[in-house]
C-alpha cells in the first residue's frame, strides 16, 4: 500500500511539474561543489558562488587544491558561512587527492557502500550532502532526504514526524523501484513542492497532491 502511495504521489507531481533537470551542474565536480555550498543557504546564492569560481577558472579539483583559503573564501562568499565552507571544500579535495590521486573517475568506480562510508568520514559532509554527491554526481542508487521530504510525507502520514534521516531514507528505498533516475526526479519534485506549497504554513488548498486527488 505504501509503495503504491509513493508511486502515486510521484506521478501526480511529475504530471503537475514535469521533469526538473536536477542537479543543475554541468560537470560532476560542479555538482559536488554545489552540494557542499548549498548547506544552509538558497540555491540562488550557490549559483553566484559557482559563477565566481568559473570566472576565476577555479572550478576544478586541482585549482581548489592549490588556491589559498582566503582567495577561495572570497569567491564562495555569496553562499554564506564561507569560512566553514572553504574548509569543507578543502577537506573534500584533501580526501580526493590522498585516496584517489585527485581523480573523480577513480572515485566514481567505488562501491556505493564504501563511497558512502568514505564521504561521511570527511569533516563537514553529513548524510544529505553525502547522498546528494552519490546520487547526482556519481549516479548511485541512493535516495536523498531533506527537510522538505520529512515535512511533506509526515503531513501525509507516511513517515513519523520524529523519524530520523536514515528511517525516512529506508522508507523510500524499501518502497520504490531501485532506479537512480527515479530517485533523482522524485527528490527534485519534492523540493519543488516544498518550496511552492508545503512550507511551514502550507497552502494545502492549492497543493497539486490535494487537487489531483479531488
Amino acid at each position: 500500500m505504501k509503495s503504491g502511495r509513493l508511486v502515486e504521489i510521484y506521478n501526480r507531481l511529475y504530471e503537475f511539474y514535469g521533469p526538473q533537470g536536477w542537479w543543475p551542474g554541468k560537470t560532476r565536480f560542479e555538482v559536488i561543489v554545489g552540494a557542499i555550498l548549498t548547506q544552509n543557504t538558497a540555491w540562488s546564492n550557490v549559483e553566484k558562488a559557482i559563477v565566481n569560481l568559473k570566472k576565476a577558472k577555479s572550478l576544478s579539483p586541482k585549482r581548489i587544491k592549490d588556491i589559498r583559503y582566503d582567495s577561495l573564501g572570497r569567491m564562495i562568499k555569496p553562499s554564506g558561512y564561507y569560512n566553514i565552507k572553504t574548509k569543507r571544500l578543502k577537506n573534500f579535495i584533501s580526501f580526493l587527492y590522498s585516496k584517489y590521486a585527485g581523480s573523480l573517475d577513480r572515485l566514481s568506480t567505488q562501491r556505493a557502500d564504501k563511497l558512502k562510508e568514505e564521504l561521511l568520514h570527511i569533516n563537514g559532509i553529513g548524510p544529505e550532502t553525502c547522498d546528494s554527491i552519490m546520487l547526482y554526481a556519481f549516479k548511485k542508487k541512493v535516495f536523498v532526504v531533506d527537510a522538505y521530504t520529512k515535512r511533506i510525507f509526515s503531513r501525509h502520514s507516511l513517515v513519523k514526524e520524529a523519524a530520523d534521516y536514515h528511517e525516512v531514507q529506508k522508507f523510500f528505498m524499501d518502497n520504490l523501484p531501485k532506479r537512480e533516475k527515479l530517485y533523482n526526479e522524485y527528490h527534485a519534485l519534492i523540493v519543488r513542492l516544498g518550496k511552492e506549497f508545503c512550507q511551514s504554513k502550507p497552502n494545502c488548498k492549492e497543493c497539486p497532491l490535494n487537487k489531483s486527488s479531488g
